[in-house]
């Protein structure tokens, strides 16, 4: 009927696995540490002292904020030591979960744009899906309540406020969160423990600056391994280093120049441009007068094209990818067939960074200190309106082919873009909101598939709403946002909001000529009212002679998801074995589709109606194939509803135990969606006639002692 896409797949993988261990060192067969820690992409140098020092402070505090210029290093330095500690679960030392058995979360907020989205962001990243009416920085206190973790927020320093409210309530909430912050300014939050980030060390022949500019040199180019060993060169080398105030973004964008000039030139150059330009920026402290100026010096030396693009690039928020950068920023003296091989010399330049290799799965970013300048420059050229609807109307015809094409084999391949371009959706749609909200209620509409099954339902709610009441003129395009809008109402079980949207929807659906819209606000109107206990009237609505009357292709969403509603229906009338001749030939259909995700659901139905015709090895069987499809997309909801009937089916079958267990680690598995059972009398009935047989079956002291068992094992 509904569900969703989780973040960590790992997540799924431990839905009946074993407890999550509580202290010492790890105990043996248990999965590592939880977490998201993003990769290090380049290596680490230095940084030893303040590492130590990070290392006790988070042993010791529970808020912790990096400060330093932009460019210094404060968000490597946060994630070597994260990984660090991640890291000594596998190499034999102390078990990280002797102080965060609940993980180590990675939160990159240099995207962010809208403060309003930072609880989502977060809830998001650690794993609440806020399937809730009630505000999403409650919900996220109560489900980190009882957790024990550490939460890395890296780059808050235009979002200081909201950051130190959150931080505030999370930390007021969860006696065992620990939090570190990396930021320009300190939070100034209660509590919190402030280590400034410096610049590396420049003085002497083994300096880390000097080691960090010798690495990216030999990097960007092998030759000039013959002038760091000569005595003299390294020191015009060590000079350099001591001329950029050992800020190692700068170091690394001097020694990616290496590949052109000698170390005698680099010297020459930089020491000429920094005398010209370091009285320009009088009213900057040292380091970000250095910071800019060789922000700058770089910037000059760039090809014009390669500047141009630079600009154009600024108006991406995070990662994007050589299609979207080529539709994006080409234009004028610079053509599309252009974009890579410019982007390309960027990347060579250390002003862009590949996160992954060449290729199609190549993407990009660029660091917010680099992309800050890029876009003040863009702001001189006159583009950035242009630029930015360009950006818009691209992530919005990907929205569109997304829609068209999620019921299909492509549907993991899909979740998985449309998560990771999720920065950039945001900013498209906050550009189109401002400035063509027909646009904004379009995209926003075609985006149902990632509000409601990739689990993002309190932002897609916030998104439809403000897109509708921007854009009140009728059509098909309201139709869809509305039914939308719908479906994220129905998953925060604010059900009385869900059936007078639903009923709107059907109403304003009637009057436009697409069969697929009247289908899907059909369904939206029947699931409202099932959910509500009237099965009878959800079969009216999205039963065989609704559907036909209707018409639309038997492919189509909407199709598809009201012989869903009708199956859900037939079970809570009793008429299992209709129920299960209509979740055959969803099945069938979705196999046809190469469709996943809804498929699945067919096979849950099929369980329950196995279970409810006393056939419970068989709904056993369905619902185990239902959780095994669950588990590879990583459906936090479906999960949560599978583990209990599963744990009604092994009851039935009289392993009282092992339904105890399912119990309790569905138990968890609720808790990271909301509201347990989605307040559903029917899926509520399922769940404890299950506790009442395994109680029946092992008794009351040993069920309790199995469900707590199964609640400890970890969902991440």
């Amino acid at each position: 009927m509904f569900g969703e896409y989780s973040v960590n797949h790992n997540q799924a993988d431990s839905a009946c696995g074993e407890p999550a261990p509580g202290s010492g060192a790890k105990p043996a067969g248990l999965p590592d540490l939880p977490g998201n820690l993003p990769p290090e992409t380049a290596g680490f140098i230095g940084r030893e002292e303040e590492l130590d020092r990070l290392d006790t402070l988070l042993r010791g505090r529970r808020l912790v904020t990096l400060t330093g210029v932009g460019g210094v290093g404060k968000s490597r330095l946060a994630l070597r030591a994260a990984t660090r500690r991640s890291r000594t679960a596998r190499s034999g030392g102390p078990w990280p979960g002797s102080l965060w058995p609940d993980g180590i979360w990675w939160v990159d907020l240099s995207a962010l744009r809208d403060p309003a989205l930072l609880t989502t962001t977060v809830a998001h990243a650690i794993g609440p899906a806020g399937h809730s009416v009630r505000p999403l920085d409650e919900e996220l206190c109560a489900w980190m309540a009882d957790k024990a973790l550490l939460l890395v927020l890296d780059t808050c320093e235009h979002l200081v406020a909201e950051v130190r409210h959150l931080t505030g309530e999370l930390l007021q909430s969860a006696p065992g969160l620990t939090v570190l912050t990396t930021s320009r300014e300190r939070l100034d939050s209660p509590g919190e423990t402030v280590l400034e980030v410096r610049p590396l060390a420049c003085e002497g022949p083994d300096s880390e600056a000097l080691a960090l500019f010798r690495a990216r040199a030999l990097a960007a180019s092998p030759r000039t391994s013959a002038d760091f060993a000569d005595p003299e060169r390294c020191r015009t080398a060590a000079e350099v280093c001591r001329r950029l105030d050992g800020i190692p973004l700068a170091l690394e964008l001097a020694g990616a120049r290496m590949r052109m000039w000698s170390l005698d030139e680099m010297a020459q150059r930089l020491g000429a441009r920094l005398e010209v330009l370091s009285g320009t920026r009088a009213a900057r402290p040292p380091r970000h007068q250095t910071m800019r100026t060789t922000i700058g010096w770089s910037h000059e030396l760039c090809e014009p094209v390669e500047r141009l693009l630079w600009a154009r690039l600024s108006v991406f928020s995070g990662e994007f990818d050589v299609a979207a950068a080529r539709a994006v920023c080409a234009g004028g003296p610079l053509p599309a067939a252009r974009v890579e091989r410019v982007l390309e010399g960027l990347v060579a330049k250390s002003v862009v960074r590949r996160s992954h290799e060449r290729g199609a799965g190549a993407r990009y970013r660029m660091l917010d200190t680099i992309r800050e300048f890029g876009h003040d420059w863009l702001t001189e050229l006159g583009e950035v309106r242009t630029v930015a609807d360009r950006h818009a109307h691209w992530y919005a015809a990907l929205c569109a082919a997304g829609d068209r094409g999620w019921l299909g084999p492509g549907q993991l391949d899909w979740y998985r873009r449309m998560t990771a371009e999720h920065p950039q959706l945001r900013t498209a749609l906050e550009h189109l909101l401002g400035t063509d909200p027909a646009a904004a209620l379009e995209m926003a509409g075609a985006l149902w598939f990632f509000w409601f099954s990739c689990g993002h339902v309190h932002e897609g709610r916030a998104f439809l709403e403000r897109a509708l009441r921007a854009a009140p003129r009728p059509g098909a395009t309201r139709v869809q946002a509305q039914w939308a809008l719908g479906l994220t109402l129905l998953l925060q079980g604010d059900m009385d909001a869900a059936r007078a949207t639903g009923v709107e929807c059907t109403r304003a659906a009637a009057l436009v000529t697409d069969p697929e819209l009247r289908l899907r606000a059909a369904h939206l109107h029947a699931v409202s009212v099932l959910m509500r206990g009237d099965p009878a009237e959800a079969l009216v609505l999205a039963g065989p002679r609704a559907r036909a009357a209707h018409g639309g292709r038997d492919d189509g969403a909407g199709r598809l998801l009201c012989q869903l509603a009708t199956a859900y229906a037939l079970c809570d009338l009793g008429r299992f074995e209709e129920a299960a001749e209509e979740a055959h030939g969803l099945r069938e259909a979705c196999a046809e589709l190469g469709e996943r995700w809804l498929r699945a659901y067919a096979d849950y139905v099929l369980a329950v109606a196995a279970l409810g015709l006393g056939q419970h090895g068989e709904a056993a069987r369905h619902v185990r194939a239902m959780l095994s499809g669950k588990r590879l997309l990583g459906d936090r909801f479906g999960i949560a509803l599978g583990l209990d009937l599963l744990a009604a089916a092994v009851a039935a079958l009289g392993d009282g135990e092992l339904a105890a267990r399912l119990l309790g680690t569905g138990h968890a598995w609720w808790r990271t969606v909301g509201r347990p059972q989605m307040g559903s009398p029917s899926l509520t009935a399922l769940r404890d006639r299950g506790e009442r047989q395994a109680r029946a079956a092992i008794g009351d002291a040993a069920y309790e002692t199995a469900f707590r068992g199964g609640a400890a094992a970890s969902t991440g």
